[in-house]
This record gives C-alpha cells, structure tokens and sequence, in this order.
C-alpha cells in the first residue's frame, strides 16, 4: 500500500453571505452564531432555509460548526509527505458544482498538475449543495489504495430522524496494490477482489476460525430511534447491494439531491454513488444483532468472498454474532428504480442547444493492452500539461484529449451513451448535477421516450450493461469538466471525456494567484518526474 499524504480539512464559517452565486470566494472568512431547525422533528428546515429552497440559486449564511454545513467555505490543505513513491497527489470532492471555481476540482491533467513528493495544494470552495460525498485523489488509481475520505455537507433533510451515524463507505479490496494488479487488468480485464470493507474494516478468513484476522464494522441502535446512514461506494470495479436484516431503508436523497422518500427493503450503490437512508430501529422482539450487509453484485464483479461482506447492527450494544438470515435478491448490476428518484426541489428540462451521442466499446492495442473509447477515442490528458493551463497559453488541444467544446450560456445539452458490451458503467460527471432523461436496454434511438419533466438528478449514474444512458446538464458553470466511468480501471484505460464550457469566460475566471499557483504546481511536478524518468501508462486522470 502506499504511504499516503498528510492532509488537514478546515471547514470555516463567514458572518454574512460572501457571494451571490456565482462568485469567487472571499479570502476574509469569519465565524458567526448557531442554525435554527433541523431537530429530530424539523429536518426539512435549515438556517431559514427548507428542503423547497432553490439551492441552484441561493446558499446560506455559512453554518457553525467545523465539519461544513450547506453554505460554508471550505478550505482543504494537502501535504503529500510520500517518501518512496513515485506518485502525484490531489484531492476531488466527488459531487462538488465548484460553482465558478474550476481550478479547485482537484483533477491532475485537467485542473491541476499532480502534487509533487514534499509539496503541497490548497483548496478552497463553496458548499453551495447539501449531502453525502467523499474527496479522493484523482491520480491515477491512487484512491483504490485508501487515497479517500467522507465528506458530509449538512443541511435539510426531506424526513426527521434522531441521529446521523455519518459515513458508511463501501469498499472492495486486494491484497496487492492496485499497480501491482493493473498490468494484469490491462490485458485480462478485471481481477478476483479478496474482500469488501465496511468503513475500512472487516474480518478474512472463516467466521470463528481462529485463522480469522480484523473485525466487523458495528452500529449499535437504540430501540424506538430512527438513524441517518449515509452510504457511499468509493470501491474500484463493484457494485453493492445494501441491506439489513429484518429492517425497513427509507430513501431520503442520492448523490447530493434530496428526494421524495420512499421505502424498500435494499438498495443498490454503483461506484460513485451515494445515498441517504433512514433506518427505525423497532425489531428488537426479533433478535438483539442483525446482520447489515452489502453484497457485490457478481454480475459484473468478481469477489473471492461476497458473502462476507457483512457488518453489525446491534440493540443496547449487545456483543452476540448475529444469526438473522437474509432477503434472497436477484443477482444483477443495475440502478435504484428509475421513478423512485423524485427530486423534491422539481426542475425540468428545457430543449437541447447542443446533442451529443457517444458510443463506449472496448478493444486491444497492438500491445495486447485494453482500451476503452468513447466514438473511437481514449483519452490521454498530459499529466503536466493540464487543460486549465493549455487554455492559458492558447495551446490546441489534440483529438486524443477528448474535448467536447460548449460555447453558449445557460442551454441545455443532452448526452446519449450506449453500449453494445455486456458491461455496465457509472457514469459520472464533475462541475454539473445532470438531468437523467432515459435509462434502460438497447441502443439509443428516436424510439427512446426521454423524461423532461423533473426527472430524477445525480452526478453519477449506471450506463447499463447493452443499454443507453441519455442526460442532460445545464451550461451555468464555465470550466474544464471531466466525465468518465468511475470503474477505477475504465478510468485509466481511456473511458472519458472533457467538456470545455464556456471557453471564452475560463481565463477570466482564474485568479492571477491561482495561475500563479498551478504553474508552480506543475514545474514542481515536471521537475520531479523528469528527474524520477517517470512515464504516463494511463489516461493521465
């Protein structure tokens, strides 16, 4: 494993609104008094705000405490204090519009140059949604290596609840790094992952073999109280199935969009994905542990141990092993239900400016190396050469960077992607929450009817396996944006693409000091990997 960076998160709170979206942030940040609402029995309501406010267009007063809430300012510093490494460092907060600051996305060869052994980036940023993310490294497969952490914007919530129990991050797991494992992936496709983690932990081996190392992940539930999960899946190549036993999940938002809830007794998380769930703890009559679990769909996913994927819920902190037995589920690599996502706050879709169609299929290179594109490009972006800098120096940009360019202000552009392969794919975008207008089997076509009216909203969903994913994303945030599979080796083996919104307007929009900064970035990097004889093997993101 690698020997990861140090890092600090400084979530800091101003006294008065610093911006009308959009806007840079201010560097004078102060603190001011507590929120009003969002008790167990207020959720909906937050800092005279509710779960109906427009949060595309407004943003609080930031809030009180140091782990953000909905209107913060958030400044993130990293270190990378790698010693023996060979990697670049950064930091992209999954999710995150970074409303009119681009340079903060943290994207090495997009936005930034990797940080360099011995050198550090700060980032700073406005909480202007509310939810469940995480931040994770953006080089390369370093984040599969344990590069990641939640992230949690506070704010309203569409149901009460008693407590929030925070994160609960689902991860698949080598006993090798993940560049150990990539020369086999490249020209084998994925490999046998050896564990699923629950929040970093679990336990190898057979249930009461004294061979069995680690230790299982553990909620521990007050009868009659209602509890906040927030699940995330920040694993490499799986998607899960998560449950507990004998309990009822009720759905209050995915990604960072709060929704009409629903009740169901699973949910399915693709990599990227969050969601927020209620759970009431009212089963102790029937045991006093449960079995929480989060199954890897081997649909589309290998696992030597998919049954062990499995934590604890326990009443009054009760030690037993549980014994409760499962729900039977269908095997199978596919979304939460399509109308079960209802946006709370309803935006429609207006008509397209601008419709792209992208087909993803995979081939091998003469080298017998897998390579996916989109319409017959893989992507390849310089690590140190980023895009944020290329526009700088009016440098063109080559067919191999994939770049979709989008001039206008404010209209709509709907992408279209389609698969022939038997291979589902997250799709995730940076800088936008898309619109997902259709989502199903086949190709797409004039026979695929497309949901304009408040259909549901993410930033990552699955384009499913010999299907058609079809989204729309509104052109209000200029930058360099990156959308990609989040299957970590997808990733890295070309499946991407880069829209360049607004073109005209970026320059203007980074600061003298961020310029200043990102090329000091990237002569430290170059530095460093010319002098290390380093050579890019990937798509560079």
């Amino acid at each position: 494993m690698y020997k990861t960076g140090l890092y600090s998160l400084l979530f800091l709170a101003s006294a008065n609104p610093l911006f009308a979206l959009p806007g840079p942030i201010d560097a004078q940040v102060q603190r001011r008094g507590p929120c009003s609402g969002n008790t167990p029995s207020t959720r909906d309501q937050w800092c005279g705000y509710d779960i109906h406010s427009d949060y595309y267009s407004v943003v609080p007063d930031t809030g009180p405490t140091i782990f953000a809430d909905w209107g913060d300012n958030v400044i993130v510093h990293l270190t990378s204090n790698l010693k023996s490494s060979t990697n670049g460092s950064s930091f992209h907060f999954h999710g995150t519009h970074q409303n009119y600051t681009n340079p903060q996305d943290g994207v090495v060869a997009i936005t930034q140059c990797p940080t360099a052994p011995g050198h550090s980036v700060t980032y700073r940023w406005r909480a202007t949604q509310y939810g469940t993310s995480w931040y994770h490294s953006h080089f390369g497969l370093q984040t599969y290596d344990g590069v990641y952490g939640g992230l949690v914007i506070r704010g309203p919530a569409s149901a009460n609840y008693d407590e929030d129990v925070g994160t609960i991050m689902l991860s698949d797991w080598s006993h090798r790094t993940v560049n150990q494992i990539l020369p086999q992936v490249q020209r084998e496709g994925p490999v046998l992952m050896d564990n699923v983690l629950i929040n970093g932990t679990n336990v190898y081996g057979k249930e009461g073999d004294k061979n069995m190392t680690g230790k299982r992940f553990k909620l521990d539930f007050e009868e009659g109280k209602t509890y906040r999960l927030r699940l995330i899946n920040t694993g490499i190549d799986t998607l899960y199935k998560f449950s507990i036993d004998h309990h009822t999940l009720k759905v209050i938002a995915v990604d960072f969009i709060s929704i009409q809830p629903y009740e169901t007794d699973h949910v399915s998380l693709a990599i990227g994905e969050r969601m927020d769930i209620l759970v009431t703890a009212n089963q102790a009559s029937k045991a006093s542990s449960f079995w929480l679990r989060a199954i890897p769909q081997l649909d589309c996913t290998r696992n030597a141990n998919p049954e062990n994927a499995l934590g604890i819920v326990s009443y009054a902190s009760n030690s037993s092993t549980p014994t409760t037995k499962g729900r039977k589920y269908e095997d199978k690599c596919q979304d939460e239900p399509y109308e079960s996502i209802v946006p709370v706050l309803p935006r429609n879709v207006g008509h397209p400016y601008m419709e792209v169609v992208e087909h993803a299929n995979r081939s091998w290179n003469e080298d017998g190396i897998i390579k996916w594109a989109l319409n017959s490009t893989t992507m390849i972006a310089e690590w140190g050469h980023p895009s944020l800098l290329k526009l700088n120096t009016n440098t063109t940009f080559t067919d191999s960077n994939a770049v979709i360019r989008i001039p206008k202000k404010d209209v709509w552009v709907y992408l279209a992607i389609e698969t022939e392969q038997d291979i589902s794919h997250p799709i995730h975008l940076h800088g936008f929450d898309y619109h997902i207008l259709a989502q199903g089997p086949g190709p797409y076509g004039p026979n695929v009817t497309l949901k304009t009216d408040n259909p549901p909203r993410r930033d990552t969903a699955l384009l499913p396996a010999k299907g058609h994913l079809v989204i729309a994303f509104l052109t209000d945030n200029p930058g360099v944006w990156l959308m990609h599979c989040h299957i970590g080796w997808h990733a890295a083996e070309g499946f991407s693409l880069q829209f360049v919104v607004r073109e005209d307007e970026i320059p203007g929009l980074v600061s003298d000091q961020e310029y200043k900064d990102m090329k000091e970035g990237c002569k430290a990097w170059n530095e460093f990997s010319h002098g290390m004889k380093m050579e890019q093997e990937d798509s560079g993101i």
